[in-house]
């Protein structure tokens, strides 16, 4: 049985927000400090639209994925995560979010490829040289920062934009920059090991008590896009798509069936076998990932397990 979304009440909760594949649960008044309850629900996104069918085990996945991250880079930058009291859900620290996102990509591929092949040589202010090919890694990893919309599409924007427009001061903004770019050196060592490549992928900040946390996913299949390293080599030479753990497949999928998020077009229906498929190369990515094997969670009534481990949660109270 998939998770496709949650209605759940609780004592003491002050707040609820939808995303596209979190249900996130506010309690301003728990003691020890303001928290937040994320549960990964099994939706699936692309181009910033929810797509219609939900993916077993998905959020399950991107729970722990997270998680493995976050305790992983826990020495670089302080995060929001607390505790996880079950396989979809995570709590932690309520955070003020920055409204961007810092984009960080090692190599030319998806968004920013389309872009480089439709003629553009400059991303989000980062100038990029003439004469790469799709895949081709990029001489240092760049950062290209989207807004963060909470309906519609994410925008690309530039460092000078983003301060000059005072969404982030120039002084917390660079500490992000640093932040980001050493993120992106310990999950890029830790795919290494798994014998992958860490393409690109999304991280982002927030602030409590002026104190600046990394928060949501990390290095996520939905965050993330990840290359098979003994591949690459020959598959760029080739000119072959490179075989990878993300969802760009999905992306890719949409786009062959006339579908980008675009006005006026619709969403391809989704048939068990590829909903299957989807639940199949997520759980791969986590195994590949993490190097642990995926034991899938209870699903004969997940609603009522997931409530009842959050109410235990709620019973703590984290210092």
């Amino acid at each position: 049985m998939s998770i496709p979304q949650t209605n759940f009440q609780f004592d003491g909760q002050t707040g609820f927000y939808r995303g596209k594949v979190r249900d996130v649960y506010h309690f301003d008044n728990h003691p020890g400090g303001p928290l937040l309850v994320m549960i990964a629900s099994d939706r699936i996104s692309a181009f910033d639209v929810v797509l219609p069918r939900p993916i077993p085990y998905k959020g399950q996945v991107l729970n722990q994925t997270a998680a493995h991250f976050l305790r992983a880079t826990a020495d670089i930058v302080p995060n929001w995560l607390l505790d996880v009291p079950d396989p979809n859900v995570s709590v932690g620290l309520k955070c003020t979010p920055y409204p961007v996102e810092m984009v960080v990509r090692g190599y030319l591929a998806g968004h920013a490829w389309r872009q480089y092949r439709a003629g553009y040589r400059t991303l989000c202010g980062v100038a990029l040289p003439d004469g790469l090919r799709e895949n081709d890694r990029l001489p240092e990893p760049i950062i290209t920062p989207t807004t963060k919309a909470h309906e519609g599409h994410d925008q690309d924007i530039s460092r000078d934009e983003i301060i000059g427009q005072g969404l982030v001061g120039e002084t917390e903004y660079t500490q992000l920059e640093q932040y980001a770019l050493a993120l992106f050196k310990r999950g890029t060592d830790m795919a290494a090991g798994r014998g992958l490549l860490l393409v690109d992928t999304k991280y982002e900040f927030g602030a409590q008590n002026g104190r600046i946390y990394l928060i949501d996913e990390v290095h996520t299949p939905d965050s993330s896009r990840y290359f098979y390293a003994d591949s690459y080599e020959a598959n760029l030479h080739s000119g072959s798509p490179q075989k990878q753990l993300s969802k760009e497949f999905v992306r890719e999928w949409l786009i062959a069936n006339n579908f980008q998020g675009k006005a006026g077009q619709t969403i391809p229906a989704m048939a068990d076998e590829w909903i299957s498929q989807i639940s199949t190369r997520y759980i791969e990515l986590y195994e590949t990932v993490t190097g642990e094997s995926f034991l899938k969670a209870d699903a004969v009534d997940p609603l009522s397990r997931i409530e009842d481990n959050i109410r235990q949660a709620l019973a703590k109270t984290y210092v």
